[in-house]
């Protein structure tokens, strides 16, 4: 008789805990502890990712589930989009801009060597413009033969595919297949039938299409669930899926292929997800809402894909995994409620189970002076500062009970600025040396013993005057620091005295700081101000701005930012502390959330005879 070892190649281990780590697949061990047999079973699931910067549908994507992009689609105004997204593996940043803006496109490629072709300008403007991206920016091509959208689109940037497609007037189903080799578009043989909403994955030489709007039906079923398989020279119907749809997103090679959401034949939308493996279809984990016309990209189903936009018109962003570990996406989550709402401008910081916040603008003109600290699982008052203030900063990259809080308006107007700075010990504040310069809608980052003060608004001249002055505190008094090369106000910051991180209200004012020089960083990718951020100058989270997209969030890895999961509610100007994988937001409301980020775990189950 064989044994398990002689099978599998592995002995079944006694083990006081269970094991972390991609070994165990496969593996059976006996869990002392619990008293139990397990092992770890590799789990198929998407789960969320950085969402697109902007929302929309009928977009193309291309690349690997660590470097892809997004470009095209619709935006909710029902406007053809320019604009191209490209993802890091966590999330969306901007990239370079399309010649000609066109809905339901389609693509193929790589990051950086992408090709676009086809789509719509306008309801009944078709287009067979094709275009190449080299990492920053999309350059006009050869057109195709035949101008269409809606169309399957795979391969390289060398060796593209289109499939099928329509326009319109008149109503035109297509047939067409055209090959791309670099420079010029080649009709080939024809698909099997004339649909469109077809999509596609693969190479040009071993390429799969599938799901699509079939022959002109007058009534359900609208989808003939026709999959095909391209050798590069002719098309083999393969088995259907599990369930005809069309208008998905589809990612992976020939042999490894996702298909997710999409329009069932009875034009319901639907989230279910199945897999190809070279020849069926079996249903694997679903995405979180119902979706059709939406944006994917990855190489196969093993590496991995990605999900994006579609409709209703969303941001939202998903990305599929096979994996021994279970994927859980970054989010936010609702948090205990603060005792006192009104908190514009509030100044704090810490960890987010021991944060605390001071001060804030009620509605103008009052300010206010009460102060709350967090324990992780309740807010509760603590003795309140000896100014009322609002939009100042503070100094608390530590324990809350070691908190630092600096400038601000102690009322409305210019003349009410102020330059007072107090220090809490735990259990009272006290009032230290002003700043040398009154400030409002200054950043604020490091610890009550090393803390710095940075740009923000002065009292002169008329109007105010957007300030470039920094200010470093040694825990008794401010002394001049290397001021910031532009100014600005509405900042914000994180970090320490000598490796600190500040966000302006514009583009352009960004920068980290050693201690004695700035080094300006690239911008957020949505421009706004009360920019709050939390973390260090390598690892940061900037969330809730104002103007625009004010519950989008956004991660600095060091090189360049990049969205990650969105705030439950629009919020600005209140205050955040934390760090980039941990960390909360308050106010400027009674409403706090809390965020985590993405995590992974062992897929392990218990044995039982059941």
């Amino acid at each position: 008789m064989s044994t398990y070892k002689n099978l599998i190649g592995k002995d079944i281990n006694f083990l006081s805990t269970d094991p972390d780590n991609e070994q165990a697949e496969g593996q059976i061990w006996y869990n002392s502890t619990s008293g139990t047999f397990k092992n770890a079973i590799v789990s198929n699931a998407f789960a969320s990712t950085g969402s697109l910067l902007d929302s929309y549908y009928g977009a193309a994507g291309a690349g690997s589930v660590t470097v892809g992009m997004v470009f095209g689609g619709i935006s909710p105004s029902n406007t053809a989009k320019a604009t191209t997204e490209e993802y890091n593996g966590n999330g969306f940043s901007v990239g370079g801009t399309l010649n000609t803006g066109r809905a339901i496109i389609a693509g193929c490629g790589t990051v950086p060597a992408g090709l676009a072709f086809g789509g719509r300008t306008g309801p009944t403007t078709f287009v067979n413009n094709s275009e190449e991206y080299n990492g920053s920016a999309w350059t006009a091509g050869n057109t195709l033969n035949t101008a269409r959208a809606d169309m399957g689109g795979t391969g390289t940037q060398t060796a593209g595919l289109a499939v099928a497609g329509f326009s319109n007037p008149p109503n035109t189903k297509y047939a067409e297949v055209e090959e791309y080799n670099g420079t010029s578009w080649s009709e080939v043989n024809n698909y099997p039938i004339s649909t469109y909403a077809v999509e596609g994955a693969g190479t040009q030489t071993e390429a799969l299409m599938a799901g699509n709007f079939g022959p002109p039906y007058s009534s359900p079923p609208y989808a003939p669930n026709v999959v095909t398989e391209y050798d590069g020279t002719n098309w083999t119907v393969v088995n259907g899926m599990g369930t005809a749809r069309y208008n998905g997103g589809m990612f992976g090679a020939q042999t490894s292929a996702v298909y997710a959401g999409g329009v069932l034949g009875t034009v319901s939308p639907t989230s279910a997800a199945e897999k190809y493996d070279g020849t069926s279809w079996t249903a694997v984990g679903s995405l979180s809402a119902n979706t059709n016309s939406l944006a994917a990209f990855g190489d196969s189903a093993s590496a991995g894909g990605v999900m994006a936009g579609g409709v209703g018109v969303t941001n939202r962003a998903e990305e599929y995994t096979e994996s021994v570990n279970v994927v859980t996406g970054a989010a936010w989550a609702s948090g205990p409620t603060l005792n006192t709402g009104g908190r514009n401008g509030s100044a704090g910081g810490g960890t987010s189970t021991a944060a605390l916040v001071a001060g804030g603008g009620l509605p103008a003109p009052a300010v206010i002076n009460n102060a709350e600290q967090y324990n992780g699982s309740s807010w509760s008052n603590i003795p309140t500062l000896g100014t009322a203030r609002g939009y100042m900063a503070g100094a608390t990259n530590a324990p809350y009970t070691a908190a630092l809080v600096f400038g601000g308006s102690t009322g409305p107007g210019i003349p009410n600025v102020t330059a007072k700075t107090e220090e809490y010990s735990g259990s009272s504040w006290a009032e230290q040396t002003d700043l040398s310069t009154a400030r409002n809608y200054l950043a604020g980052f490091g610890t009550q013993t090393a803390g710095v003060a940075a740009g923000g608004q002065g009292p002169v001249p008329s109007p105010p005057s957007r300030l470039t002055a920094v200010e470093d505190y040694n825990g008794s008094s401010w002394t001049s620091g290397t001021a910031f090369p532009t100014g600005a106000f509405a900042w914000g910051g994180c970090g320490t005295e000598t490796a600190g991180l500040v966000v302006g209200d514009v583009p352009g004012k960004a920068g980290t700081s050693d201690g004695s020089s700035w080094t300006t960083i690239s911008y957020l990718n949505a421009a706004g101000n009360y920019n709050k951020v939390v973390g260090t100058s390598t690892a940061a989270v900037q969330a809730g701005r104002n103007p625009t997209s004010v519950n989008q969030v956004e991660e600095w890895d060091g090189t360049s930012w990049f969205s990650t999961a969105q705030l439950a509610t629009a919020r600005f100007n209140g205050t955040n502390a934390g760090t980039s994988t941990s960390s909360l937001v308050a106010g400027p409301t009674t409403a706090t959330e809390e965020f985590t980020s993405q995590t992974s775990a062992i897929n392990v189950k218990t044995i039982t005879t059941s």
